[in-house]
């Protein structure tokens, strides 16, 4: 269980990257929004661009995406005056506490990193150092709240271990409880939102296949062409999940659709068993456009107004670095760090 003694605090972040996909929404946003509205938690998200440039990025394009971001995060239904909502290179804070974590971390830690093995791969001398030690910084981004929850993916879950070794390691090693021990929050349908094309393989803007994703700047028409040509099987659904255990695109889509419905996926099999996918895609089809099309407008529209964004940016890079600064301060003085 995470701390008692610290308050109940959700922080989550996701990379400046571009094209935002409905994997996003399901897996992240979605659930941001869910936490945000259920209450007992102080909620803070953050567009991690110190971490989107661990590989290069063109400095324009970071920037439009940076915002395009935060336009999708307030679609999406993240009120800014409800939670903290910033970019992580307006709070410094992150970066000088991820230097700590650096030098608590250990080499060993971090070579084990599945995302750092599966990213440098062969290449791993032409990797940049960022993309190595990132691992820390995300420690810092987490614990330099004091966050207590973290809602994480599974491909994510081992980054959020290492956040709860860098912590306990600290604690131990200055004789201090001052890092809480963050727990992961991992539920929902459809956390991992597989490809429309191929239901083995993630949703992810970086497929060459446009059709294999659900862009959430895509409009009603995009999305509904989408949903109607997503890959599937010439059998009903069935009345079982364990049915679908050999039919990924088939779970792929009945996952989808209880995502978007908040309903489990049996909920799904017993409102469609029988149905073939003609019949199955109209419904999803008709659920997603509904959900999915008024968030892509809204971005459009806040997209207009890129000071209004930066200005919402700003406002919550300075409430956060309102609950950062004091924690950082203690953290350099357990260290041993002379502060005039």
């Amino acid at each position: 269980m995470a701390d008692t003694k610290f308050t109940p605090r959700v922080f989550s972040g996701i990379q400046p990257s571009g094209g935002l996909t409905l994997g996003n929404y399901l897996g992240a946003m979605k659930r941001f929004v869910d936490m945000q509205n259920a209450g007992g938690f102080e909620t803070i998200y953050c567009m991690v661009d110190l971490h989107a440039i661990t590989v290069w990025q063109n400095p324009n394009d970071l920037k439009k995406n940076t915002r395009e971001l935060c336009a999708g995060f307030i679609a999406a239904g993240i009120d800014p005056e409800k939670s903290i909502l910033f970019n992580q290179s307006q709070v410094p804070e992150h970066a000088q506490l991820g230097w700590l974590f650096n030098c608590v971390a250990r080499m060993g830690w971090m070579g084990r990193m599945t995302q750092w093995k599966d990213k440098a791969g062969k290449n791993a001398e032409n990797a940049s150092l960022g993309l190595f030690a990132y691992p820390a910084l995300m420690a810092a981004d987490i614990l330099v709240y004091h966050a207590t929850h973290v809602p994480v993916g599974e491909d994510q879950k081992q980054h959020l271990e290492l956040t709860r070794d860098i912590a306990a390691k600290f604690n131990h090693d200055f004789g201090v409880e001052f890092f809480p021990i963050a727990e992961p929050v991992i539920e929902g349908a459809a956390t991992r939102v597989m490809s429309l094309k191929d239901g083995t393989k993630k949703m992810s803007k970086s497929d060459p296949a446009e059709a294999s994703r659900i862009n959430m700047t895509d409009d009603a028409d995009a999305i509904s062409k989408k949903i109607r040509k997503a890959k599937t099987d010439p059998d009903p659904l069935p009345d079982s999940l364990t049915e679908l255990d050999t039919r990924p695109e088939a779970r792929n889509l009945v996952n989808i659709y209880a995502a978007l419905a908040e309903i489990t996926p049996q909920a799904v099999l017993d409102q469609h068993q029988g149905a073939l996918f003609g019949h199955f895609k109209m419904a999803l089809s008709d659920l997603a456009v509904a959900k999915l099309a008024p968030i892509s407008t809204e971005m459009a529209r806040l997209m207009q107004d890129q000071a209004e964004i930066d200005r919402i940016l700003g406002r919550g890079a300075e409430r956060a670095r309102a609950l950062a600064t004091p924690i950082l301060a203690q953290a350099y003085d357990i260290v041993g760090m002379v502060r005039s």
